[in-house]
């Protein structure tokens, strides 16, 4: 009888899995211990074995798919069986599925219609000013002052409202001729961007009708809209701008549109008041105008030379299940754990001796961040309660001392875990991390090797960064920042001399490590790195 493999999940973590690769296809025999496919998780990209014998029937999340833990991954079974029973539950859901999407494309449909048929044709001459996206991130405007009111006529080029984004007050200025007939936002009101703020029209027209609808309108009237308004621009004149070397006079969403566009505004006609430049004028500007208006105006002894400009272009990176968890985890991790932190400056000098003489030794090679971790480990003996979790309604002081050691990998971090750090000699802490730190930027880390960690160690010191500090690798309750030996002057035994130091930041959970035991914690560890054969006594 044919078997339905399921997603696997390969980590206490993981929740969904994505297929890399497929190493059998439908059709193909499988043998128990068989590679089927690659499968990515949050930590890792692992081989995912058959455990039984047949043929492939179905595979059920393609390459570079993704499907939730114990979701149908595959169907082994013999050769022609029929299988529809076990993916008919799964055809049906896509069914269903299908049926809902339908019946929510039809209500979708429905309220369009529904708001086309409260839609309302907006009568000639009347315009429907919308609250303005005045920032890339603005998503609401509060009307700061009202520089219109009701009955007042308004031209082109008029302040209607100063307009408070996300980011600065600024004027909103009308770009049609005509009556204010009604303001939809109140001083002191916010609205969100697109939501009706002014409409401006013939004296005495009636907007009752446009306000009701919310100031939707027909599609011929938008066409008629837009026919008007290239009829305009061919229509509108320009006046002349202010002499050169005096102050431009531009509105400050024609100036903000300019400078966007990379435009010199000091050379455009204003067709606003007094010649004052409009928004208009800077989004009808050509710059093919440009050598016209150079070759009739006076020679400048002033003028700035035009620089070439290439503007750059945004492209987009899709993002890898782990840098997706990753993300997750340190938010949930930064929002949920009270960090705090503390920082102490340590004398290497000592420390430096001791590993030239270890490395004297035939094949031995200890770094420094070898003897961080094995005098954080020592420490760690001694402070029970830093190698603690947190469990929402208890605490779990963990038996065993695991130090997860931070590495960068192209796709973000990962932190393979070395179990029983305490018990282990600096010889044994340089080959594990040597060899997980380079399985791990391959991807050939196994997901126990990433579990279990008590306490994390992140070391950015190879990169020259003298202080640091991270977020707790949950559910650890403490995270050590080790930052690089710097060579400068100390003050020992009362005289100025050239010392090296190394600063360590310690990152805390409140909830489980208090203010005095992680700084009891930092003591013990500078007691064993400024003084290495203390380490002999732990």
């Amino acid at each position: 009888m044919a078997e339905v493999i399921t997603m696997p999940r390969l980590s206490d973590t993981m929740t969904e899995g994505k297929v890399s690769k497929w190493h059998k296809k439908v059709g193909d025999a499988v043998k128990e211990g068989d590679i089927l496919a690659e499968i990515e998780t949050d930590k890792a990209v692992q081989d995912f074995e058959s455990e039984i014998n047949g043929t492939l029937l179905y595979i059920g999340v393609e390459e570079s798919g993704q499907a939730p833990v114990d979701s149908v991954l595959a169907i082994i079974g013999k050769e022609g069986e029929d299988i529809s029973a076990l993916i008919g539950g799964g055809a049906k859901s896509e069914e269903k599925k299908s049926e809902e999407e339908h019946k929510t494309e039809n209500q979708s449909t429905a309220v369009e219609n529904n708001e086309e048929s409260v839609s309302t044709d907006i009568p000639e001459g009347v315009e429907v000013i919308t609250m303005p996206r005045l920032s890339d991130t603005m998503t609401e405007g509060k009307v700061a002052k009202w520089q219109k009111n009701v009955g007042d006529t308004v031209k082109e080029g008029d302040i209607l409202a100063e307009i408070e984004t996300d980011k600065a007050v600024q004027d909103f200025e009308s770009e049609f001729n005509g009556t204010l007939l009604y303001q939809g936002i109140g001083e002191g009101e916010a609205a969100e961007v697109d939501k009706i703020l002014a409409i401006i029209g013939p004296a005495g027209t009636d907007v009752s009708g446009i306000v009701s609808g919310g100031g939707k309108k027909t599609a011929p009237k938008a066409e008629a809209k837009a026919e008007t308004k290239s009829e305009e621009k061919k229509e509108s004149a320009p006046v002349a701008a202010s002499s050169t070397g005096e102050r431009v006079a531009i509105s400050p969403l024609a100036k903000k549109i300019a400078q966007d566009k990379g435009i010199d505004f000091s050379g455009i006609k204003g067709s606003g008041e007094n010649g004052r430049i409009v928004k208009k004028d800077v989004e009808n500007y050509q710059p093919s105008a440009q050598p016209a208006t150079a070759a009739s105006a006076p020679k400048a002894a002033s003028a700035q030379p035009s620089v070439a400009f290439t503007p750059g272009e945004d492209s987009e990176t899709p993002n890898s299940q782990m840098r997706n968890i990753i993300a997750k985890r340190l938010a949930e991790s930064k929002f949920t754990a009270p960090h705090y932190y503390l920082t102490v400056e340590i004398n290497m000098d000592k420390a430096i001796e001791a590993r030239k003489e270890m490395n004297s030794v035939p094949d031995t090679k200890v770094s420094f961040n070898d003897m961080v971790i094995k005098a954080v480990a020592v420490a760690l003996r001694k402070h029970p309660q830093v190698n603690s979790s947190w469990a929402g309604d208890k605490i779990v002081h963990h038996g065993n001392i695991n130090v997860g050691v931070a590495v960068a990998v192209p796709d973000g971090l990962v932190v393979p875990v070395l179990k029983n750090t305490d018990y282990m000699n600096y010889n044994e802490i340089s080959a594990a991390v040597k060899d997980m730190a380079g399985r791990a930027k391959t991807k050939a880390l196994k997901a126990n090797e990433m579990e279990g960690s008590t306490f994390s160690v992140s070391n950015l010191g190879m990169f020259g960064i003298e202080t640091f500090t991270s977020i707790i690798n949950q559910p650890n309750s403490a995270i050590l920042s080790v930052g690089a030996i710097i060579e400068k002057p100390i003050v020992k035994n009362g005289q100025i001399v050239v010392g090296n130091t190394m600063k360590l930041s310690l990152a805390c959970d409140h909830r489980v490590i208090d203010g005095a035991t992680g700084a009891q914690f930092l003591q013990t560890l500078r007691t064993y790195l400024e003084s290495p054969l203390t380490l002999l006594l732990g």
